[in-house]
């Protein structure tokens, strides 16, 4: 497979909750990141003193990291709305000639910068809030 371009890799929200999905404006910066904790079941017994995990038995869950420039579009709006509702929108990440991964995000931080000779930017982070869907590409 050839490289990928990092710009191909989309975060893409849920603006009406209807499952119109529009691309967050402005990103020049995004990351998707897995967790499984482990149940550790490892006792006496365990052949050579070695740990023992339980299969399948711990928590998922998967994290979204973005920042770019402040493009004051209406995905702007919609996820700073989202932030001070609380709400929990379904969001999909786009990994280019991957898959897409789909389901429930909250924005967990959201913040705007800017300084007297540049562009205002923001970053926004977001957690799992539910079951994940993948579906290749």
């Amino acid at each position: 497979m050839a490289t990928q371009s990092g710009r191909d890799l989309l975060i893409r929200m849920d603006m009406s909750g209807n499952g119109t999905f529009e691309t967050l404006a402005g990103l020049r910066a995004s990351r998707l990141s897995f967790n499984a904790e482990t149940v550790d079941v490892t006792s006496l017994e365990s052949p050579g003193g070695w740990r023992e995990l339980l299969g399948g038995a711990g928590v998922r869950s998967a994290s979204i990291a973005g920042s770019g420039v402040f493009r004051d579009m209406a995905s702007d709006g919609r996820a700073r709305q989202v932030f001070f509702d609380g709400e929990i929108p379904r969001f999909q990440v786009v990994i280019p000639h991957f898959g897409r991964v789909e389901g429930p995000f909250q924005i967990t931080a959201l913040e705007y910068a800017g300084s007297h000779d540049g562009e205002a930017t923001y970053e926004m982070a977001l957690a799992s809030a539910g079951a994940l869907s993948f579906v290749a590409l």
